[in-house]
This record gives structure tokens, sequence and C-alpha cells, in this order.
């Protein structure tokens, strides 16, 4: 996923069950114009064959889920699993994994899967559930590390039909922000081919099946702040002896709705949230501070900046009014990057996903108000990316959910301690996207025509 795909991004999409603009089905295209299969059809026939390992796999990542950077038996299981395709294999940022496949000469393309799980007691009554008290994978990271092996292998088992280097890279505390930032400061962009393109999934609770794509922001930037402010204590019978934080606190949460209602162009999208508010513990005790946090989503980075300048004058001014006896003090962190799909690399990637998948399968994604770190990957290389979603909630009850005006009560999004991913069909079209978005660069056919 804080909600990253960290709050509450199940209940962002379900909130608007309405059907989506559908990608038009258009072929992919060489630069001569002409169209060509991504695909062999027969290349991706051998998922039939591979799907129950997969199956075995997610499951076992399910029943075994660990918290950011304690990921150690989850990162020696995939070291594991891709040694075996026949990926160099290397640890980069503690318990990060990265496996290079090279395949000759062609296009260097990494895809990242997030390999955390959740601070979350699942209840989902599964056969398969979580084997540690009070961890959940209630994300879906089990899922995409799954596809992302699975279409490793794909890749490794068909190596003539592809020519470049393939860099699978399962990423640590994406929940966090902490697993990306670590990869970078071990030396990553020095440890693995500088990749051409950079790709990324999450399963999302829209009907399974479903692949939404997007250019430009796909998610928001997330950042989190914690703010004290001070005060003079004294009994709460003398108030008058005081500066009361308690509420201090009250007028800047209340002064704090006007950013976005007075500061903010209407329709621009920006949302700041104070989740937190706390002082004191007695009812006849003035405390000496109190403390807000609070969380800001944005699509805009120079509005992201006013926005943070905003909230600082606010309290500052509040902190002055009030006769605060000592100057404010601001904590940001859970700090997400904002995710904003490539539109060359996002159109070439649909129109494979729109050629591979029957019509209607893809469709126009609009913008979550979640956060996640991917984008810290490619930025650190310079690298172009998009990133995608897969519906991942059971077709027929996500069906009678939308008939009925239901879809957020009825269908758990992530971060539910319910959470559960319909494996079959969301494994098999997670895996076919990794490896048509990756073939759609490294396809022989597709270098041949390009060429």
């Amino acid at each position: 996923m804080t909600w990253t795909m960290a709050d509450l991004w199940g209940y962002v999409e379900p909130l608007d069950p309405r059907p989506r603009e559908r990608h038009p089905a258009v072929p992919v295209r060489g630069q001569n114009g002409k169209a060509f299969p991504v695909v062999d059809p027969a290349l991706l026939s051998s998922l039939d064959g591979q799907l129950e390992w997969q199956r075995e796999l997610y499951k076992h990542f399910h029943r075994n889920p660990e918290l950011g950077l304690q990921e150690h038996q989850t990162s020696a299981r995939i070291e594991t699993e891709l040694a075996a395709l026949g990926y160099a294999v290397q640890r980069i940022g503690g318990t990060g994994v990265v496996g290079v496949l090279a395949n000759g000469e062609g296009p260097v393309v990494l895809a990242r899967a997030d390999i955390d799980a959740l601070p979350v007691t699942e209840d989902t009554g599964l056969d398969y559930s979580s084997t540690i008290d009070g961890v959940m994978h209630a994300c879906g990271h089990d899922m995409h590390i799954a596809t992302l092996l699975g279409a490793a292998k794909v890749l490794a088992d068909h190596r003539e039909a592809w020519s470049g280097t393939h860099v699978a890279l399962f990423q640590p505390a994406e929940e966090t922000a902490a697993g990306a930032k670590a990869m970078v400061a071990d030396g990553l962009v020095d440890k693995v081919p500088r990749p051409d393109v950079a790709l990324a999934q999450h399963v999302m609770p829209v009907e399974a099946g479903l692949v939404g794509t997007t250019a430009g922001p796909i998610l928001s930037a997330g950042d989190s702040l914690k703010i004290i402010v001070h005060g003079r204590g004294a009994h709460g019978s003398m108030p008058h002896n005081s500066v009361d934080p308690v509420v201090l606190a009250a007028s800047i949460v209340l002064k704090l709705q006007t950013i976005v209602s007075r500061e903010t162009l209407p329709g621009q999208f920006a949302v700041v949230t104070v989740g937190s508010s706390n002082a004191g513990t007695a009812a006849n005790i003035i405390p000496a501070k109190a403390e807000l946090r609070l969380n800001i989503r944005t699509y805009d980075l120079a509005l992201r900046e006013h926005i943070m300048a905003s909230i600082e004058r606010i309290v500052r001014g509040e902190c002055a009014a009030a006769g605060s006896p000592k100057e404010p003090e601001f904590e940001y962190y859970d700090q997400f990057p904002l995710t904003s799909n490539d539109a060359d690399v996002n159109e070439h990637v649909t129109a494979a996903f729109t050629e591979h998948f029957p019509d209607g399968q893809v469709y126009q994604a609009t913008p979550a108000t979640a956060s996640e770190d991917f984008s810290t990957i490619p930025d650190a290389f310079g690298t172009p990316y998009t990133y995608w979603t897969v519906g991942c909630a059971p077709a027929e009850a996500y069906r009678k959910a939308v008939a009925n005006g239901s879809v957020s009560a009825d269908i758990p999004g992530n971060h539910s301690p319910f959470f559960a991913p319909a494996i079959d069909p969301t494994l098999e079209t997670a895996t076919r996207t990794q490896v048509v978005a990756a073939l759609a660069y490294l396809g022989r056919n597709q270098q041949s025509k390009e060429g």
C-alpha cells in the first residue's frame, strides 16, 4: 500500500464501481506501422503447466507473512526459486532480492514486486491463512511475488522467444516507504544493469481478471506529518494560568480545513487529513503540549509543496496568536513519491495488453488516492516506467455487489483482515500481464519489426 498500498486502497476503487472506459483493441505497432503480435500464444500456453506450482507458492507466502525489512524467510525462498530458473541472484537493501537473466543483445526490462506483509490479524477463514499472529498479507504482495516468479519461469523456459535482459526485483517494506530507499541506498543502480524500462503492478478489489492502465498519475504522493504544539500547563480549575494546547490544537484542526476548500483550485485534487489529536492525561490538568498527526495526498508536486508550506504557516500563526511559549515542531515521515506513468511506456504496454487479452478486459483506470514507493527505483536509474492494476475480487460476488450498490461494504479491500484475492483467475492474469509487458520490449518479433 498511511493508506499507501497502505491505508484504504480497497475503499478507493469500490466506491466508484461503474464500468470504466475500455481501452480500444489497438494492436501493437512497430516503427514501420505494421501490426505484429507481441507474444506467441503458444508461449503462454505453458502457463497451464506451471499454475499449480504458482498456486502453492502463493499459499506458502500467504501462510508465512513477514513485516517490512523482516522478510528473511520470504527473501530466502525467492532466492531459491530464482536461482533454480537460472537467474543471477543477489541481496540488495537487506531483504531485497534481485535476479538478472541475461539472454543476448537487447533491451533491459526491470519488473518489480513488493514482498512485505502488514500488522493485521487475518480473519478470512482460508485453509491457508496466516500462521503468524497479528501479521497478514492483507495487500496482495504475496500474489505479486507468485506472479513475478511465474513470469520469470515463462521467460527462463522460453529464451528462444526473446532477447535482452530481464531483471526481476523483489522489494521489501513498501508499506512503510522504506524498502525502495533501502535498495537504492545499498547501491542498486551500480549492482544491476540499467533498465530501459521499469514495470510494476498491484492487485485491486475490482472484478478479478480486469487490467487497468493509465498515463500520468495513477497513485498520489503521500506524506505523513507529526506536529507538536507547546502551551503552558496548569490546574484545570485555573485556566487563566495556562496557554491551553488543547484549544490551540483544536483551532489548528479547524483552520487546516481551509487549505483544500479555500487555497486549492476547485477541481484540483488534494487531501489534508488530521488523523490523530492527542493531549493530556486527566480531566483536571491542562497539559503542556499537544500532538497532531496529518496525512497529505496530491497528484501535483507543486501543489504538494504549497500544501506543506500552508500547513506550517497556519500552525505557526495559530501558535503565535495563542501566545505559545515555544515554536511548533514538524516531523515529516512515511513519505511516498508520486507514481506517474510515462505516457509512451503506458501506451506501448497498454497496446500489448489490449492485443493479448479479450476485448473489454483492459480498461482505462482512474487515479487512486493510495500511494506507494515503486517509482523511487526507476527514478534512481532515470528510467521511464508504467504501473498497472489487476482485479482480484471474485467476479460473481463483485458483480452482485455492484448491482446492489454495496461494493464498499461487501468486497473486502486491501488492508482489511478479510482481504482474500480470488486465486483464479487473478494468478494467471497477473502472470500474463508481467510476461506480455516484458515481451513488449524483449520479444524477438517485436525487435525485428521495430529494427
